[in-house]
């Protein structure tokens, strides 16, 4: 049985493919399109996904999409006629879109895979997430907490789902509640997000970067706009949000006058160091009061997250919990729910946001709709593509690079390991491409996490981004639990896929500045052996060269690009950048008046 499963047109579109229920392939579209969020049909990723399953789209059985265009259409019709005439603006501009061509999916679907219309399937948004987790976790049973900006009409739904291994049970995910628009987590996350001057669905990680940096005086204002509804469901006020009928501006005059004026996005913060670490605007002085609210805000969205998880526990009395949905990529939240909540287990994809739609969409056709048992869970996140030694030759060859080709893997690792404790900034591009945003070890930039200059350097010279942006540390998982405090009785598997902010111990943190945060935490990921060997071997080298099983990881890209794909992208930002040495296959390139090897 061959699926496919699609995500588009409102970010992050993807592709991902399933064989008689195994992943097979699963890439973001922007990925190969080089368009940072890109949200257009995923002609590209889907094509990867059947290169990678050695098919065409006529061996597909079914072409599943991740919701259903009627049901949001709906939505947005409606809403617009409520807020009417404010919404007359954005009225007009989703008419436009979805007149073209969102309403006409399937026959879009139809026409540029060249498949039958009747092995076209559509699930439903939030079922799509729920179905990612769930049918990716080890589980055969568990409580599901969805969480984003909006599907259809759901914006947080809690739920149950089982599913049997051997064919005997029934498959199913019911939801038993759910909070619906305009009443959503995400999108009041969105409205802090713009009004403190960063880009909605890409500033989100910036109001959590930013956050430690500030005090929660605001978190009852916060809650002014925020209100429990019993149960640990939320409402929103919405006489401080226009997100419902303007597509310019998210927030009200009222959210305004609550929490002043927004922040310029032209004027960048600036980190001093004094007694601790303070903010400063560089102009105004004003840089304190924002991160005050971002602080603020994302203290709130931690509790109500509590809230919803430990409501879900008293409802279904289970110790295992999956979470999906954009908010899922919180990780802040999601160390407190494992550390402070009644669930013992956690799972969460690494494509938790609408990219992994796409991947839920074709798991829920399988187990869901056709019944067939479980056989999957997701160890790892290497679906994407791949580049073999000849195609990294040939991009070197190409842009004039004088490589070291080892054929000794492990004089590879060493002499990284050894470039590594040396201070310089390494590029680590092996393998198959990770799925979701985070950098895993295959599309990633390394430095040495004991040197407390390398946060600056690698955010100013080498990824051009803001200064109070965190970087993680790619920890082995034998010594995991000696870098960061944890329950010893909770597995860490959201840190597999570095969904998870833990505490870093203090005996730690002055031996691993760079990787810890301003509040002493870090947003872990656990590296074992069986996922990826060779980044494995890497760190250990590190390790024996300094006694510290980490190494400081961030995604390989420069900033507004998406992550590297091609071998020739990966060169590209290494040429662009102030990157040492960029490490490809066995292949090694270092910068140097020659070219050649430093």
């Amino acid at each position: 049985m061959r699926i496919l499963g699609i995500s588009c047109y409102y970010h992050d579109a993807a592709a991902a493919f399933i064989q008689d229920g195994e992943l097979i392939a699963a890439a973001e579209e922007e990925r190969f399109s080089r368009k940072k969020h890109d949200s257009e049909f995923p002609r590209l990723a889907i094509q990867f996904c059947l290169d990678q399953a050695g098919i065409t789209s006529r061996d597909l059985d079914y072409v599943v999409f991740y919701e259903k265009p009627l049901l949001k259409f709906e939505r947005i019709l409606l809403t617009s006629l409520q807020t009417f005439p404010r919404s007359f603006n954005q009225f007009r501009r989703a008419m436009s879109r979805w007149l073209g061509s969102r309403l006409w999916l399937k026959s879009q679907i139809q026409d540029l895979l060249d498949v039958d219309s009747a092995r076209i399937l559509f699930s439903e948004h939030h079922l799509s997430h729920a179905a990612s987790a769930f049918f990716s976790s080890p589980y055969s049973e568990s409580a599901i907490l969805t969480l984003d900006g909006v599907g259809e009409w759901a914006s947080t739904t809690l739920g149950v789902g089982r599913a049997s291994w051997d064919g005997k049970g029934k498959n199913e995910i019911r939801s038993f509640c759910e909070q619906r628009f305009p009443h959503s987590l995400g999108l009041m996350y969105s409205a802090f997000t713009a009004f403190l001057g960063f880009e909605v669905n890409e500033g989100e990680y910036k109001v959590m970067g930013m956050a430690p940096y500030g005090t929660p005086r605001y978190a009852d204002k916060v809650w002014k706009v925020i209100q429990p509804a019993g149960r640990g469901s939320f409402r929103l006020n919405m006489d401080y949000f226009s997100f419902h009928y303007s597509s310019r501006r998210s927030f009200s005059s009222r959210f305004e006058r609550l929490f002043g004026k927004p922040r310029n996005p032209d004027i960048p913060f600036v980190l001093t160091r004094g007694e601790g670490q303070v903010w400063q605007d560089a102009l105004d002085g004003e840089g304190r009061h924002y991160a005050d609210v971002a602080a603020s805000v994302q203290l709130v969205t931690e509790e109500v997250i509590l809230g919803l998880a430990r409501e879900l526990h008293a409802r279904t009395g289970l110790d295992r919990l999956c979470i999906a949905g954009g908010i899922g990529y919180n990780s802040v939240a999601n160390g407190r729910v494992l550390r402070e909540t009644p669930f013992r287990h956690i799972f969460i994809q690494p494509a938790a946001g609408d990219s992994g739609g796409a991947l839920g969409a074709a798991l829920y056709a399988y187990h869901v709709l056709l019944q067939k048992p479980r056989r999957f869970v997701m160890e790892h996140a290497y679906w994407g593509k791949s580049f073999d030694g000849a195609s990294i030759r040939d991009a070197v060859q190409r842009r004039g690079f004088q490589p070291k080709t080892f054929s000794d893997e492990r004089a590879l690792v060493q002499e990284a390991a050894r470039r590594l404790t040396e201070g310089q900034v390494v590029g680590w591009y092996q393998g198959r491409a990770e799925w979701g945003p985070r950098a895993l070890g295959n599309r990633s930039i390394l430095a040495d996490p004991r040197a407390a200059r390398m946060k600056e350097v690698v955010n100013r010279k080498i990824k051009f981004r803001e200064p109070f942006r965190p970087f993680a540390p790619s920890i082995l998982d034998r010594g995991i639990r000696d870098v960061i405090e944890h329950p010893p009785d909770r597995p860490l598997d959201p840190a597999r896929f570095m969904l998870m902010v833990s505490p870093i111990r203090p005996n730690m943190r002055a031996r691993i500045p760079a990787v810890t945060h301003v509040d002493g935490t870090g947003r872990a990921q656990m590296v074992e052996k069986k996922a990826n060997p060779l980044y494995y071997e890497l760190i250990r080298a590190f390790e024996d060269r300094t006694g510290v099983p980490a190494v400081l990881n961030t995604s390989f890209n420069l900033k507004g690009e998406p992550i590297v794909n091609s071998p020739d992208d990966a060169l590209s930002t290494f040429s662009r950048s102030d990157m040492d040495v960029v490490v490809m296959g066995e292949e090694m390139i270092c910068k140097s008046t020659s070219g050649g090897l430093a």
